[in-house]
């Protein structure tokens, strides 16, 4: 399954609009979603810190500061017809 990860800090407006754009693909899409905070951690804050939120596509960084939806289906799509 595909696995698609958020990148987050307390008290950010866009992390939960990104988080709740994902929950609403998610059963179209089918794949899962995790969100990990990134306050405290300093290898994350120094990387991704004013990037929040960051949309993980296994692994690989694909979007910061918002879902934009048409590339994010893209993505799946092309991942699914390559598995």
């Amino acid at each position: 399954m595909i696995e698609v990860q958020i990148y987050s800090r307390t008290g950010c407006h866009l992390c939960d609009v990104a988080e709740a754009k994902l929950m609403e693909l998610q059963s179209a899409l089918e794949f899962k979603l995790t969100k990990e905070l990134i306050d405290g951690n300093l290898d994350l804050e120094r990387e991704y810190g004013d990037k929040v939120p960051v949309i993980l596509i296994n692994g690989a960084p694909h979007d910061y500061w918002r879902v934009n939806q048409e590339r994010f289906t893209k993505a799946i799509s092309e991942i699914k017809a390559s598995q």
